[in-house]
């Protein structure tokens, strides 16, 4: 409406969902969330779409196997990150004399949004080598990166300036322990 040009080539590149706005829009204006609702159920229903929501009978503080909240949207079609800036990484296993473990990456290059964070990696690495969560960590240079840490901080931290990939170890702990 401003006519100001968000982005020449790819307007939707710095648009973002903020959902706390979006919970505060919905207070204050009545009806306008069931309105929403309505409307996308029949975009769905005109298109012969199936629209997944959440699980009948589960609440919404229950959550998934893998500990994430149930929402009212399926995450799964969504594209969060799709215009987001991306970051190639090269996930390989820290060789260690004591680990004899088999559990390998069949394809260690990922490339992923630079907002994703280390615990979503640490998530797709154990879904991908059938390990528990806890068994899994993520390393730069022999140091254990946080969850919370992004791919963007970790890039610019750590990484500014050197040639792509984003190199990566992953350890597996001993089931032991």
């Amino acid at each position: 409406m401003c006519n100001t040009k968000i982005h020449e080539t790819q307007p939707l590149l710095n648009l973002k969902l903020d959902r706390v706005m979006q919970d505060i829009v919905y207070k204050l204006v009545p009806g306008l969330q069931e309105s929403e609702e309505k409307r996308i159920r029949e975009f769905y229903q005109s298109r012969g779409l199936d629209r997944v929501t959440q699980p009948s009978g589960e609440d919404t503080v229950g959550g998934d196997p893998m500990g994430l909240p149930y929402s009212t949207f399926d995450h799964s079609r969504a594209h969060y990150f799709r215009y987001d800036e991306h970051v190639s990484l090269c996930l390989e296993k820290q060789s260690s004399s004591k680990d004899k473990s088999k559990a390998v990456l069949q394809h260690k290059y990922v490339r992923c949004s630079v907002r994703a964070q280390i615990r979503h990696l640490r998530r797709v690495l154990c879904h991908r080598l059938g390990l528990p969560l806890q068994h899994v960590q993520i390393l730069f240079g022999g140091e254990l990166l946080p969850d919370h840490m992004t791919m963007k901080q970790l890039w610019l931290s750590r990484w500014f300036g050197k040639p792509a990939p984003l190199l990566l170890h992953y350890s597996i702990k001993d089931k032991r322990r």
